[in-house]
């Protein structure tokens, strides 16, 4: 497999024969994240021909291109011998990690997302407060009080892994994992909490749900929430989150 190893240590590797990746570390920290925030937005800002969308994750960027682009692209150089598209496009990718300056502070939105914790919308919120020897309102306390970066989106569309729980609520998956879970609701697993946009089977631990849509196919982009996002949760009532959802649905 062909490999490019860049002067800031991130590695280029190709996947199929129409993306690569480009792996910026091996663990989830601030650092990594904006390292690839920052290729993202210059890929995004300045595109190449045949470039289509970037992806981002916790330690890596995926790109995705049309080859037959990028080869088109090649051919109209003069005296240009033939180069695979995943060396035509690691070639950019590196001079771009080149010349990018991570120094500079990286601009996050901050969006607010309202939850109703406890009772029937947090199953498992009497759970992780016996865990860690606290009350229920203590750990609403402490989740509501964090902020939150969005280091990714997937697993489902919308869902956000969120970074940056407290130790104090951080709290182990599920050893069953339910069938269906309710769109909103918002968990917790080891040390991320997040939020899951549409109902799907799942393990992490309930705590509270949210009346807001959080997967828009209608839009564009479809998800809320991006990676780079700063997340604060903000404590409902039932009353609220009935009055909320309401609305959210058009009633």
């Amino acid at each position: 497999m062909n490999q490019t190893v860049t002067k800031a240590s991130a590695v280029i590797s190709p996947l199929g024969d129409s993306a690569l990746v480009i792996t910026f570390g091996d663990s989830i920290q601030y650092d990594i994240h904006k390292q690839i925030k920052t290729c993202k937005d210059s890929i995004e800002l300045d595109p190449f021909l045949g470039f289509i969308e970037c992806v981002p994750a916790f330690t890596n960027l995926t790109i995705f291109y049309n080859p037959l682009e990028v080869v088109a692209a090649v051919k109209k150089k003069p005296k240009k011998e033939f180069v695979s598209p995943f060396a035509v496009v690691a070639s950019i990718i590196q001079k771009k990690l080149e010349n990018e300056q991570t120094e500079k502070e990286l601009a996050h939105r901050t969006v607010s997302i309202p939850v109703c914790y406890g009772g029937e919308y947090g199953p498992d919120l009497e759970y992780v407060a016996r865990h860690h020897n606290l009350t229920p309102e203590e750990v609403i306390s402490i989740h509501s009080e964090g902020e939150y970066l969005a280091y990714m989106i997937g697993f489902a569309p919308g869902f956000p892994f969120l970074g940056g729980l407290s130790e104090r609520i951080a709290t182990p998956r599920r050893s069953s994992p339910r069938t269906s879970i309710p769109a909103g609701s918002v968990g917790i697993a080891g040390m991320q909490t997040g939020v899951y946009p549409i109902s799907t089977p799942g393990g992490w631990q309930l705590i509270g749900q949210t009346p807001i849509k959080l997967f828009l196919p209608e839009q564009n982009p479809p998800s809320l929430l991006q990676a780079g996002d700063i997340v604060k949760f903000e404590p409902i009532s039932k009353e609220e989150y009935q009055e909320m959802k309401a609305k959210e649905e058009g009633k």
